[in-house]
């Protein structure tokens, strides 16, 4: 059976696909690259260690970025010997590795902050530039988020997804800055450290969620209910198969691995069945964001013959 055409559209449907995921990340790269250093001197110029500390959150971002490139690359290496299923697990550990980095961001915040209670008469008047500048950061980060999670929706990408959500985290957060700077000028200082904490909190929980996410994806988690379902149709409307059984799914990156067993007519022949298991695979990986496929024929009734007897050699055993 020519499978030429299929192989070509796939083969495009990726090149669209991690051409749309680099660009996403270039442009992340850029606006993170020139927010952190901005926020950053003038929160420090300003005395504003909420600012400073959405700068660090920021400078998290642009390393993520570089995490998400690098693990785009490798993901796309074809299958070798030691890999023969490919490298798209390359794009769970890059998740892991974001969620790792939030964590670890999100507790060196809380620790800066709490610091700064120690002694509330050390904390400083913030300058009302740093205000200018956090709400400069929000309106870049709330944008940059929608345009990644635009990207990522497109190309289904979990990886481009923990990224864009991350861009959202420090949205929030600027947010949360703009509002303690606006604290600290009309003469509540402690507000900036609160700020800062509440940063932290968030970073340290979104941190916790990606890394707990992507550790069940790294340990062979199964496909959504909906997706399970809809490749589970596709192979039911199949010409030749009547029913099937232990339809399982495993996530290995953004792609699917299946194993099903196919049940037929049990009068036809090898060659038959061996098309019907063919066309099956084929109609799955067409519709669907699937890696592979992998079937196994079985008669159809034969699980009833199997119950028949096995109750009859227990009957006997009896």
């Amino acid at each position: 059976m020519n499978t030429e055409p299929q192989d070509i559209t796939k083969h495009s449907d990726d090149s669209v696909r991690n051409k749309a995921a680099r660009r996403s990340v270039l442009v992340s790269i850029w606006v993170n690259l020139l927010l952190s250093i901005l926020q950053i001197v003038i929160g420090v110029l300003a005395k504003s260690q909420a600012l400073v500390a959405d700068g660090i959150h920021t400078l998290s971002d642009l390393l993520a970025d570089f995490v998400v490139l690098l693990a785009g690359y490798y993901s796309r290496k074809a299958p070798d010997a030691d890999h023969q299923y490919g490298h798209q697990r390359y794009e769970n550990a890059a998740s892991l590795v974001l969620g790792l980095l939030l964590l670890v961001v999100g507790v060196g915040m809380l620790y800066a902050a709490a610091v700064k209670f120690q002694d509330l008469s050390l904390i400083p008047v913030v300058h009302s530039v740093a205000l200018w500048v956090a709400l400069a950061a929000l309106v870049a980060k709330e944008t940059l988020f929608r345009f990644m999670l635009a990207v990522a929706k497109r190309v289904r990408s979990s990886m481009l997804m923990a990224n864009a959500w991350h861009a959202r985290s420090d949205a929030a957060s600027s947010l949360v800055v703009a509002i303690g700077i606006i604290g600290n000028l009309m003469g509540y200082p402690i507000l900036d450290p609160v700020a800062a904490l509440v940063v932290g909190l968030m970073v340290t929980k979104m941190g916790w969620s990606f890394t707990w996410h992507s550790l069940h994806d790294l340990m062979d988690r199964a496909a959504d209910a909906e997706e399970s379902a809809a490749i589970r149709h596709t192979l039911l409307s199949t010409p030749g198969v009547l029913t099937l059984h232990d339809l399982r799914t495993r996530k290995m990156g953004d792609m699917i691995l299946v194993d099903v067993h196919l049940e037929v007519d049990g009068q036809i022949n090898v060659f038959a069945a061996h098309e019907i298991a063919e066309n099956a695979r084929e109609r799955v990986m067409r519709s669907h964001h699937v890696l592979d496929v992998m079937t196994h024929i079985d008669p159809a009734g034969l699980e009833e013959v199997r119950s028949v007897f096995t109750d009859s050699n227990k009957k006997q055993s009896d």
